[in-house]
């Protein structure tokens, strides 16, 4: 069993939603999809998905992108992106998805997984400082940042109980994060989320949400943590593997 990422699906089964404005890369994006996911991922394979799935506003509107990503081979574990607006409670989305016999979609969602290798845990995040927010009223963005940093602890804890269930056995595997949003990007720093995947001690944090940015090394590091940038455009629309060390 092998371990893929992509994020930023941006699913749109309908077309009704276009993703021209990011540029000529997107052009028949779905297709892409279906094509280089087919070409690297086998059914026994995972490909985690942090975030951006699908452009509907409603769970039931978002049917046809999840029988898409259902059609692809491997397992999915899915996770939520600022455009998820479809985005329910757990119980509800697990409803939906036995409604609809779907069978390879999992939620990464306050939880985590044990993989063959890995540990693999993540939530959101948060993306932005308050001057660069453009919205109508007043917005509490420290409750928002201390949201999204509970919900990761919730999915830190789960892993480390994982991990040491995975050590009783004899197996050392390291936790993986996925983020939706980039801890660090472009001089912007998330001190909160930083801070609280270093008291973790984690190694390495997968994230998406930027798009149009095809030059950048795939790979960062700030301050001891590993960064990899695994958005579908700048991948060029294949899932990335990851490598046990």
């Amino acid at each position: 069993m092998s371990l893929y990422v992509m994020a930023d699906l941006h699913l749109s089964s309908d077309g009704s939603k276009s993703m021209a404005v990011f540029g000529a890369r997107w052009t028949d994006y779905m297709e892409k999809i279906r094509k280089n996911w087919n070409a690297v991922v086998t059914e026994e394979d995972t490909v985690i998905v942090p975030g951006d799935i699908s452009w509907a506003l409603k769970l039931e509107d978002a049917l046809e992108d999840f029988r898409f990503l259902e059609s692809l081979p491997g397992k999915k574990l899915i996770g939520k992106g600022n455009h998820d607006f479809w985005w329910s409670t757990l119980s509800k989305m697990n409803a939906f998805l036995e409604q609809n016999e779907m069978h390879s979609i999992r939620f990464l969602y306050n939880n985590a997984y044990a993989l063959e290798d890995f540990i693999v845990c993540g939530t959101r995040g948060w993306f932005l400082e308050e001057s660069q927010q453009n919205t109508v009223g007043e917005v509490d963005y420290s409750r928002i940042v201390d949201r999204e940093v509970i919900r990761l602890r919730l999915s830190l804890d789960e892993a480390v109980k994982l991990q040491k269930e995975q050590e009783a056995l004899g197996k050392s595997l390291p936790i993986l994060v996925f983020l939706h949003f980039p801890p660090v990007w472009n001089g912007f720093v998330c001190q909160e989320i930083l801070d609280t995947l270093r008291e973790y001690r984690v190694k390495t944090c997968y994230f998406g949400h930027i798009h149009g940015a095809y030059y950048p090394p795939r790979m960062t590091e700030h301050e001891g943590l590993e960064l990899v940038l695994t958005s579908a455009d700048f991948l060029h629309f294949s899932p990335m593997p990851i490598l046990p060390d």
